[in-house]
């Protein structure tokens, strides 16, 4: 049996995330318009309600049994301000857009003056993404300082203010990263592992589901609208940067103990890159255990675990590793 759509207590916020639009050439960042518009068309049609990002704390703790999803575009293209942004300001939808201050005016990407013309929209939120957008998860202390203190200053000095919002390049992030991100006054950070947002889940590790060209096919979109959130206490390791040493990791989660039918869950892991259905053991009656069948040997380890509920929801949780390179 699974629980009815009434006893949801928590429908969360579904965070989606897009990079290019109509940059065909581009298929793995990429979402076509008629996409994106159809993308639009069923949320709307589905009765979910589009978030202001100024208003992302009220909305993650009150109402929640209304349906809401935060949109996000991360790198600020050309291709966002002329496809997309004339659809979301006829239709005064909220987003985030998130860009890398070394990248702004460059050749395909947005200008200092088309940013500042739709920031002074008030459903529109400029995150900060960086300065460089390299892979900070591989840079020093130091340098991860001073690659996100340039990108505060520059916000600063062409917004007049730096964001709360912050994306990590690449969705990567390590404990290291993290308390970076927390000390130099960010309030909330996403990646790109995929899951619903909720009151229970680390703000500075906030999921988000990556949209593409193959990704935003319809079904799966319908999919991912009819996704909840996971509520979890804790994951181990706590640190997503692992290396050799403890690749793969032995992968523990924690639930609470008001979650009905948890004994129904699957995840699914890509180990040796190639999707499997994982080896899962309940160590206590909310304790699980994922068994992975061998090391990742791409740059990024997935592991995904759903739970089917009532009406075609499901409840679901990415987690999402960096390997470190030998």
């Amino acid at each position: 049996m699974y629980s009815s759509e009434a006893v949801i207590d928590d429908f969360g916020i579904i965070a989606i995330m897009y990079h290019r639009f109509e940059e065909n050439k581009y298929p793995s960042t990429n979402i076509r318009l008629n996409d994106f518009k159809n993308h639009i068309k069923m949320i709307k049609n589905s009765g979910i309600k589009f978030i202001n990002p100024s208003n992302f704390e009220e909305e993650l703790v009150n109402n929640k049994k209304q349906r809401k999803l935060l949109l996000t575009i991360d790198d600020g293209y050309k291709s966002f301000f002329d496809n997309a942004w004339p659809i979301l300001k006829d239709s005064k939808i909220p987003f985030i857009l998130f860009v890398s201050t070394r990248e702004v005016g460059k050749k395909g990407y947005m200008t200092w003056e088309e940013i500042r013309e739709i920031e002074k929209y008030d459903f529109v939120e400029i995150g900060n993404h960086s300065h460089t957008h390299e892979y900070l998860i591989d840079f020093t202390d130091v340098e991860i300082k001073e690659d996100l203190k340039r990108s505060i200053n520059i916000f600063n000095d062409n917004l007049g203010k730096n964001s709360i919002f912050f994306s990590y390049p690449f969705g990567e992030y390590s404990t290291s990263l993290k308390n970076i991100v927390i000390d130099l006054g960010f309030k909330y950070a996403f990646g790109q592992h995929s899951g619903v947002v909720d009151r229970t889940k680390n703000y500075h590790e906030m999921p988000r589901f990556p949209i593409n060209e193959k990704y935003g096919e319809t079904e799966r979109f319908k999919t991912i609208l009819k996704t909840l959130p996971f509520p979890f206490k804790s994951i181990e390791p706590k640190n997503r940067y692992i290396s050799d040493k403890n690749n793969p990791p032995d992968v523990n989660i924690q639930f609470y103990d008001n979650l009905k039918n948890l004994r129904n869950i699957n995840c699914f892991s890509n180990e040796e890159d190639k999707w499997r259905k994982s080896n899962i053991n309940f160590t206590s009656n909310y304790n699980l255990n994922v068994k992975l069948g061998g090391k990742f040997i791409t740059e990024r380890g997935r592991i995904n675990c759903s739970l089917r509920e009532a009406n075609g929801f499901y409840r679901w949780l990415g987690i999402q590793f960096v390997i470190k390179e030998k």
